[in-house]
């Protein structure tokens, strides 16, 4: 199990990390463009903040337990990406945004695995 939830924190960190690199680097308008409807209701530091957010949360999935330098913030940051995801399924469902429910969904589910399996049984 233990490394499954490697895996998976794996595959999430990348996602995060290019989700969050997406919402810091580019302009609220073109995200807005691109599908991210949701970033018109945002101001553009709001936008950045969520990228900065998903960035740290990638970071800390995988950097401190794979440096063995306080490991526990891998459990910390996989929490804080679930809740993240859970203000995400929030806000589409909010917006009815159906189409972006089933990521955000499976994005939660996964990140909460990981928080489950290294707050319990798994933790480093």
């Amino acid at each position: 199990m233990n490394t499954t939830l490697w895996v998976i924190a794996g595959v999430l960190a990348l996602l995060f990390l290019a989700a969050g690199l997406m919402k810091i680097s580019q302009p609220r308008a073109k995200l807005a463009a691109s599908g991210m409807a949701w970033t018109a209701d945002f101001s553009p530091g709001a936008v950045k903040t969520v990228g900065a957010v998903e960035v740290l949360g990638a970071v800390g999935l995988i950097v401190p337990a794979a440096l063995g330098v306080a490991p526990a913030l891998a459990a910390w940051a996989a929490f804080g990406l679930a809740a993240t995801m859970l203000g995400a399924t929030a806000l589409h469902l909010r917006r009815k945004e159906a189409a972006a429910l089933p990521v955000a969904l499976l994005l939660l589910a996964l990140t909460a695995v990981v928080a489950w399996g290294r707050f319990g049984p798994y933790a480093f």
